[in-house]
């Protein structure tokens, strides 16, 4: 019983700490590699997924980017377009890179 209880407790801070991601925007977005984002709500909700195989993500009108080192700086999202910041943390393990909608 000891066990069943601690578990709970652990996945509970677990669940509480990953709903803290991009305090103060509406969005964090996780690069999975080869072109595909996965788009959060700050409860780690996954809100959209864009997949941006053979065409540049910068160019395509999906997102804005910076000058090398290349980040993502704006971002269409849901048919609206938001500002983006540098992130941190993660979602069902994926890590924020930017978060976006201040």
């Amino acid at each position: 019983m000891m066990f069943k209880t601690a578990f709970t407790v652990l996945a509970l801070a677990v669940a509480g700490a990953s709903a803290q991601i991009c305090s103060g925007h509406k969005y964090g977005i996780a690069d999975l590699g080869s072109q595909v984002y996965r788009v959060f709500d700050t409860s780690c909700n996954t809100v959209e997924i864009d997949v941006d195989t053979w065409v540049n993500p910068c160019t395509s009108g999906q997102f804005s980017c910076s000058p090398e080192p290349i980040t993502i700086t704006g971002a269409d999202i849901q048919g609206s377009w938001y500002d983006c910041s540098r992130g941190s943390g993660s979602c069902n393990g994926d890590s924020i890179t930017v978060c976006c909608g201040n």
